[in-house]
């Protein structure tokens, strides 16, 4: 589960501002849903969620300005492509 900390710790490069993020690396964070992500970083272009543990793709139809979005090596099923 992403949690807004974890978030905060990986925008240290932006002061841990995370409203106004534009890219976000969330890798190998053991991460098993997404979720919030669409309140917290609502600028965000860029995410990097590889290698993690993710199963379903959800919630990144909120990520309204979302240009690039990389979940490679992660454990999403064929069947569970929603958004």
């Amino acid at each position: 589960l992403t949690c807004e900390d974890m978030v905060r710790r990986r925008a240290e490069h932006n002061n841990s501002e995370i409203f106004s993020l534009e890219e976000l690396s969330l890798h190998q964070q053991n991460i098993e849903k997404l979720e919030n992500l669409d309140k917290w970083c609502r600028h965000l272009k860029t995410l990097y969620l590889q290698n993690n543990l993710i199963s379903r793709i959800e919630n990144v139809n909120r990520l309204k300005k979302l240009e690039y979005l990389n979940l490679a090596l992660n454990n999403i099923e064929n069947s569970a492509i929603y958004s």
